[in-house]
């Protein structure tokens, strides 16, 4: 698989995007990123690696990151205007960005609350977003997206399969192509979002979100950060991207932050 095309890449996106970067192995571009951005890093800077060694999803499990199979990269956003506790509705627009570059390639792709996006019942790309301290809010949005098939790769949470565009018909897997048509559908995205200072619904965002979603109307159980869990149905995603979810006993529970697996009936 030819690799990606740093300066082809760098032409396409040099009025979006401060900076454009690609390594051919680095442990994780979220980790250099956040790295960066402790240093001064400029708002707007993207790293892509062609493989990472440890590449990370959510609660720190690992992401496989085969050389040349996938899009593995970091964007850091100092995004002025917008408060530190809005930031965390980035990864919605993440994944409305992840899902329009693959509508672009021919693929249709869904929603998994919080930070996955599906291909049928199986799992085509991670998000994940992490804050950095400091004076001003700034947040480092790593995305993880399978072009060609990875081989043989441990489910994830809820026993969800990797999958890959090329397996779904898309119409191009030239990675400089489908990294340039994600990095502009986030830019586009992440500008309407910083304009409306986190706000998804003043965005126009929350619509699509839920339009998206596939984890609305599914009975699902919600693995808590604190080791606890809650069953119920997925009801909405209200203004922060937090996912609601309707307990038996008529309570409705907002959920910050977990894993969610669908449960499929019986």
């Amino acid at each position: 698989m030819p690799e990606i095309d740093a300066a082809r890449l760098t032409a396409a996106l040099k009025d979006r995007y401060a900076r454009v970067d690609v390594v051919d192995s680095t442990g994780s571009t979220n980790a250099d990123l956040r790295k960066a951005v402790d240093e001064g890093a400029a708002d707007r800077t993207v790293l892509l690696a062609e493989t990472q060694t440890a590449g990370v999803g959510r609660r720190a499990r690992s992401w496989s990151s085969p050389k040349g199979a996938g899009l593995y990269l970091s964007v850091a956003l100092r995004p002025s205007g917008v408060s530190f506790a809005a930031l965390g509705s980035l990864s919605v627009v993440a994944g409305l960005a992840v899902r329009a570059a693959a509508a672009g390639l021919g693929v249709e792709a869904v929603l998994k609350w919080p930070n996955d996006v599906l291909i049928g019942r199986a799992k085509c790309a991670g998000i994940l977003a992490e804050a950095v301290a400091g004076a001003d809010p700034s947040i480092v949005l790593g995305i993880g997206l399978n072009v060609l098939p990875l081989g043989d790769v441990q489910p994830g949470p809820g026993g969800l399969p990797a999958t890959s565009l090329a397996e779904h018909g898309a119409t191009t897997t030239d990675r400089t192509d489908v990294a340039i048509a994600l990095l502009t559908e986030l830019d586009d995205l992440e500008r309407r979002w910083r304009f409306a200072a986190g706000d998804l619904t003043e965005a126009g965002l929350l619509g699509d979100y839920r339009a998206h979603c596939a984890t609305l109307g599914q009975d699902v159980e919600v693995q808590l950060p604190d080791g606890t869990s809650l069953v119920g149905r997925a009801a909405d995603i209200d203004a922060a991207g937090q996912l609601q979810v309707d307990m038996a006993g008529g309570q409705r529970h907002t959920v910050f932050a977990g894993d969610v697996v669908h449960v499929r009936p019986a």
